[in-house]
């Protein structure tokens, strides 16, 4: 009998929410939540991988806590990560400032670790770049840092951050333009140094059975997750499909298991179930 994993979390990712209370993506939130409520009894945590809000305003900030809120029973703790549409409009400090009273998260980037295991979050601290991230020196050079505290080649450091390095995973191929981290390569050399990193990212919306919804480190350096989004999916014909899905991962003693939610429907998708072996 498989032993059960050590600890588990969800990640969830682009939920876009609006502030018209009955808007398609607010349900498609309240079903994702209801769908972890009844599966998630030992999970550590949500993490939310960015685009909380449509607009970044402040009443679609306050109808996802009313949505939270209706829904958090059974729920563990959810963690945020600051997306592009969470910055657009008004100036950056403005728009973190807003971001932090409802998500209650401490600046662009963070650190918490949980039950023995380090997760680090990323943003951007730049606004107006549309879809892109800008990650100042001093962000980068405190990941270093971080990546190796405490680290083993054989333990997992879960990392998030909203868009994705170029030619990584699905949205973020050469012509399909939703690569958006300015300093790609410089994050990519932090990176191969610490091949234990599983990282995470949303923004591209590219549905889970589209191919590259993982990219493998290989003990290279990280590997790298599509988390598709709870709002809306993408498709290769590069079209939007209605649909909302994420990620339930369970870590154990010699891999990390990551499979893919459909949230509409309540179901596993067989296309998109990885074990990264530690």
């Amino acid at each position: 009998m498989m032993q059960p994993p050590i600890i588990s979390f969800q990640v969830i990712t682009d939920t876009h929410i609006n502030a018209e209370q009955d808007h398609l993506y607010n349900k498609h939130l309240a079903q994702a939540l209801l769908d972890i409520a009844a599966h998630s009894s030992n999970s550590v945590g949500v993490m939310h991988v960015g685009d909380v809000t449509d607009h970044g305003l402040r009443a679609e900030y306050a109808e996802f806590v009313r949505i939270w809120e209706a829904s958090k029973a059974g729920l563990p703790d959810i963690h945020f990560t600051i997306g592009n549409h969470d910055l657009f409009l008004g100036e950056w400090s403005s728009q973190l400032q807003l971001y932090e009273s409802y998500t209650g998260m401490k600046g662009a980037y963070y650190d918490k670790w949980l039950e023995g295991y380090h997760f680090i979050f990323l943003g951007s601290e730049q606004g107006g770049l549309k879809d892109f991230a800008y990650l100042t020196e001093e962000q980068l050079s405190w990941l270093d840092q971080k990546l190796g505290e405490d680290a083993s080649p054989s333990k997992p450091v879960f990392l998030f951050l909203h868009q994705p390095l170029k030619d990584t995973v699905a949205g973020s191929l050469e012509g399909q333009g939703w690569h958006g981290v300015i300093q790609d390569e410089e994050l990519k050399a932090i990176l191969t140094k610490h091949p234990q990193t599983i990282m995470f990212n949303g923004h591209t919306h590219w549905e889970l059975e589209a191919g590259h919804a993982c990219f493998e480190g290989n003990g290279e350096t990280a590997t790298i997750f599509n988390a598709a989004s709870v709002a809306y999916l993408w498709t290769n014909e590069d079209v939007y499909k209605e649909g909302s899905q994420g990620y339930y991962v369970d870590v154990y003693e010699d891999k990390v298991v990551v499979r893919g939610r459909d949230f509409m429907n309540s179901s596993w998708l067989d296309k998109a179930c990885y074990e990264v072996n530690l």
